[in-house]
């Protein structure tokens, strides 16, 4: 068991991420990370099929619909959307993946608020590609205090460790 901290710093050292799951719908964990990616310097691409623009920039249908390869993406959708994404990915060759959990990288918490696919897992490592299953990128990223409380208690219980 690794902990997540040497994936995240991988996966934060890309600088062109895409943001799948943004929403003009409401504000959502998903939307937050998209402005921090962009805060922090990142080149960002939201993707949902439903819209055209998010925060003022072009959103794209799918991964494949970029104009440009993304170094990098997370994903805050449904395990079932995560699949879908994950095989973008491997179509694409791109390397890294961060799907959201709330509740840290421990298997099977929060079914009903996570976007880990234990499928989608097995194929990022069947594909060569570094996977993060678990965990926001909201709690490493300049975190607030809320993100940097849930990092420090999920590291604490033995939450932020990877298989």
């Amino acid at each position: 068991m690794a902990k997540v901290d040497n994936m995240v710093q991988n996966f934060l050292a890309q600088k062109k991420i895409a943001v799948v799951g943004v929403s003009d719908k409401r504000d959502t964990g998903c939307n937050l990370t998209y402005k921090k990616f962009k805060e922090n310097g990142y080149q960002v691409f939201g993707v949902n099929p439903r819209i055209s623009t998010y925060d003022g920039d072009v959103c794209y249908a799918d991964l494949k619909s970029i104009p440009e390869k993304p170094d990098a993406v997370f994903i805050l959708t449904s395990p079932k959307v995560t699949d879908q994404v994950v095989q973008q990915c491997v179509d694409l060759g791109i390397k890294y993946i961060w799907m959201h959990c709330m509740m840290g990288t421990k298997p099977g918490l929060a079914a009903g608020m996570t976007s880990v696919s234990q499928e989608a897992v097995e194929k990022c490592k069947a594909n060569g590609i570094a996977v993060i299953p678990g965990s926001c990128p909201n709690q490493f990223l300049k975190p607030d205090f809320g993100h940097n409380m849930m990092r420090g208690l999920w590291r604490m219980v033995g939450f932020m460790n990877v298989n």
